[in-house]
C-alpha cells in the first residue's frame, strides 16, 4: 500500500475478530517496521511489550475499562520508554558511525539529558508518539487495523507487566482484523486553523 493510502485510511477501529491470530512472521515484520523509527540521539529508547498471553489480556482489559479491543485485537502492544536509555552503553547507538561522528554524539548525550528529568521524560513521549504512528501506518500497509489507546490506569498496567522504575508508558496500541469499519472522520479542522507559517500573530 502507498504511504499516503496507508496514512488517509488508518482509523481508531474498536471492533476487532477476536479469533484472528497474527502469524509470528507478521508480527516479526510489524515490530521490525516500528524500530525504524527516528530517536533522539539515535538511542531507541521504545521498549515494546508485546502482549499475548489470554490471562494478562484480560487484566489489562480490566485496567482499561473493560474496553474489548485489549482482549480481541490480534495482538496488544505496550509502548513504553527507557528515561535513561542515554545513559547506558550510549556507544552501541552509533557502533556503526564514523569514530569522531561516534565520539561527538556519544560525549554529547549525557550533558544533553543528565539532571533533565522533565527532558528526558519528553523525550520518552516523543518516541512513544513517533515509534506508536509507524506501528499503525505499518498495520494498515499489511492489511491490519489499529487503534492507540490512553484509556487506561497506567499504574496499574505496570505493575501489570512489571515494568522497571525507570521506564515510563506512552500508550497501548492494539493491532488486528476489524470486524466493523471506523466511524466516519468527525471532523478535520482547516490547514489555516493548525499551520501556522513562520510566527504566530
Amino acid at each position: 500500500m502507498d504511504t499516503l493510502d496507508a496514512i488517509y485510511q488508518r482509523r481508531a477501529v474498536k471492533h476487532f475478530d477476536p479469533d484472528h491470530t497474527m502469524p509470528e512472521a507478521d508480527l516479526a515484520k510489524l515490530l521490525d517496521a516500528a524500530v525504524q523509527s527516528p530517536t533522539s540521539f539515535n538511542m531507541q529508547n521504545w521498549r515494546i511489550v508485546v502482549i499475548r498471553d489470554p490471562a494478562l489480556r484480560e487484566q489489562c482489559k480490566a485496567a482499561a475499562m473493560g474496553q474489548a479491543q485489549v482482549s480481541d485485537a490480534s495482538v496488544l502492544l505496550l509502548l513504553t520508554a527507557d528515561l535513561k536509555a542515554w545513559a547506558k552503553s550510549p556507544e552501541r547507538y552509533w557502533r556503526n558511525a564514523p569514530k569522531p561522528v561516534a565520539e561527538l554524539l556519544v560525549n554529547w548525550m549525557g550533558p544533553f539529558y543528565d539532571g533533565k528529568d522533565e527532558l528526558q521524560r519528553d523525550e520518552a513521549m516523543r518516541s512513544c508518539g513517533i515509534v506508536g504512528q509507524t506501528l499503525m501506518l505499518a498495520a494498515k500497509a499489511m492489511g491490519y487495523d489499529s487503534c492507540p489507546m490512553i484509556g487506561f490506569d497506567s499504574d496499574r498496567v505496570a505493575e501489570l507487566v512489571r515494568l522497571p522504575e525507570d521506564h515510563v508508558i506512552g500508550m497501548m496500541v492494539v493491532v488486528g482484523k476489524a470486524t466493523k469499519p471506523a466511524l466516519p472522520k468527525p471532523g478535520q479542522l482547516p490547514l489555516d486553523e493548525v499551520v501556522v507559517y513562520e510566527r504566530f500573530g
